[in-house]
């Protein structure tokens, strides 16, 4: 049974026939075609942590496929009554496939472990393959083919996003620069980072010019927790966490003048939510550069791909 993780279990070939899957699926989709490959399958979405693009586009994407997406916010279920394995047991035998938004990654392997459905992470603290995949798929659009992409920069923090970034980058022969001066001590998966780097593929340095030199992608992500905020506010006891966030990280902003003087060649993209005046400025956001909202609309097309290939489902 096919799941989807870390991207640690996947091939290249893998990650092509997604890849191929997703500009099949989109494509359709721009000349009006009806896509109803998955009459009366059901996509399970548990959400333990809160989202906006991951949940619009796997829930469009199944409807769009003829299905049908259940959202299970984990505040509003009885997860917190009793044993996660029991629980997710049950859960899994209403849905064909799980989409698991998760605080802890190990829990999604928990779910993967009893193969009874395919299970997706969608987002935790270590993982976010579906975002990888997206942004492989907006990479492949704007450069006329996946191959044509030689070399990529990560910008800020090493985190979930950045850790299946480089490693199914380097399983496509991409260069990966990483630019930052830390990593989230929650995201580290020793195992993945040593598949990574074994490639020889994966370039860690703090120097800019050396890491937006030739680059064709530049991406960041936030670098501040969404559990330092309330309402808005920084929450008081993370204070000195957030301002130590800030003198370490702003050096490595992605803004408008830093494509210009050092990477004008560069594409800018970022997964959203993109925290403005932090990791991103507004002029990059909106930088002719900038293929942000490209990247986003393509979570619709991947999310499709991934169901479809993990079902094994042929269109």
């Amino acid at each position: 049974m096919r799941h989807l993780i870390s991207l640690k279990e996947q091939t290249k070939e893998d990650i092509l026939e997604m890849l191929d899957l997703a500009k099949e699926i989109k494509e359709k989709r721009r000349r009006g075609e009806i896509t109803n490959y998955l009459p009366n399958k059901t996509l399970i979405m548990l959400f333990q942590k809160s989202s906006t693009r991951t949940r619009l586009s796997f829930e469009t994407a199944m409807t769009e496929l003829g299905g049908h997406a259940i959202f299970l916010d984990s505040k509003t279920t009885q997860f917190v009554l009793t044993d996660f394995d029991d629980e997710i047991k049950a859960v899994m035998r209403f849905g064909d496939v799980l989409m698991f938004r998760a605080r802890k990654a190990a829990d999604v392997e928990l779910a993967a472990s009893f193969n009874w459905i395919p299970v997706i992470d969608a987002c935790s603290e270590k993982y976010h393959p579906a975002q990888t995949l997206s942004d492989l798929l907006t990479m492949a659009e704007h450069s006329g083919g996946i191959e044509n992409v030689k070399k990529i920069t990560w910008l800020g923090i090493e985190n979930n996003v950045s850790n299946t970034l480089k490693l199914a980058c380097s399983k496509l022969g991409i260069q990966v620069f990483i630019a930052a001066p830390e990593s989230d001590s929650n995201s580290q998966d020793n195992e993945l980072k040593n598949q990574a780097d074994k490639t020889g593929l994966i370039k860690y340095t703090l120097d800019l010019k050396e890491a937006l030199e030739d680059s064709d992608y530049v991406h960041t992500d936030t670098w501040m927790n969404m559990e330092f905020f309330e309402e808005g506010k920084v929450r008081p006891d993370f204070q000195a966490e957030f301002e130590r966030r800030k003198e370490k990280f702003l050096p490595f902003q992605l803004s408008a003048k830093l494509i210009d003087s050092l990477a004008p060649q560069s594409k800018i993209m970022h997964c959203m939510p993109c925290h403005v005046g932090y990791e991103i400025t507004k002029d990059a956001i909106l930088h002719p550069n900038s293929v942000i909202f490209d990247q986003a609309e393509n979570r619709l097309h991947m999310q499709k791909a991934i169901v479809l290939w993990l079902l094994e489902k042929k269109i």
